[in-house]
């Protein structure tokens, strides 16, 4: 293997020989959404990920209205690592959007600690489906707002909009940015400590507001 392609970007690190619980997050929402994106710009390792140039072969299947500006689209997930802490690692997984591919999520649910569901307000009915399937599964999620730039919303009519119930987070969110995506799985974090505190040591370490996102050196 070419050793530009293997070895991680300068400025992050590789998973210290400490860490010995890996917890894994999965990223799910409609196409187009910034599922990608969002691994892309938290991971501290180069991503592993899937995306193939689209094609006219994905006309009339594939909806495009709200993303039309979209080249390219992840056919089987997306793959990234963030370190909460010298012993608990997240491994992030990105799962692609368009229905044609859901039949992937329930395999990519399996064993997964929790889940974000990313949303855009203007194709708001793509993340029902998502909801329904982690509602299924019984895994634990919160509900991150990717804004761009549409009609503005309050995240209470988000709320109302989804139908979430009252326990689950619902934050906003610039899944471009490092420290925005850093905020949404603190977020993700801290409703898991919640959920889980009964189960001593499962999420054990520093505060999660602790999360360690290492910064990319000047080239």
């Amino acid at each position: 293997m070419d050793s530009a392609t293997s070895e991680p970007p300068s400025g992050r690190r590789e998973l210290a020989a400490g860490a010995d619980n890996g917890l894994k997050v999965v990223i799910v929402g409609g196409f187009g959404v910034g599922k990608t994106t969002m691994v892309r710009s938290v991971s501290e390792i180069r991503p592993l990920n899937t995306e193939e140039t689209m094609t006219q072969a994905g006309q009339g299947i594939d909806d495009l209205d709200g993303v039309g500006a979209k080249t390219s689209t992840t056919v089987a997930f997306d793959f990234g690592r963030i370190t909460l802490d010298a012993r608990n690692v997240l491994y992030l997984f990105g799962a692609p959007g368009q229905e044609r591919f859901w039949f992937l999520w329930d395999r990519l649910f399996s064993g997964t600690l929790g889940a974000v569901v990313l949303v855009d307000t203007r194709r708001l009915e793509d993340s029902f489906y998502a909801i329904d399937r982690l509602e299924h599964h019984r895994t634990p999620f919160i509900v991150a707002h990717n804004d761009f730039g549409g009609p503005p919303h309050t995240l209470e009519q988000l709320r109302e909009a989804l139908d979430l119930d009252p326990e689950v987070p619902l934050v906003q969110c610039d899944a471009r940015s490092r420290e925005s995506s850093k905020g949404v799985l603190i977020s993700l974090v801290e409703h898991l400590k919640t959920l889980y505190a009964p189960q001593a040591g499962r999420l054990s370490g520093p505060p999660s507001s602790q999360l360690y996102v290492p910064q990319e050196t000047a080239p």
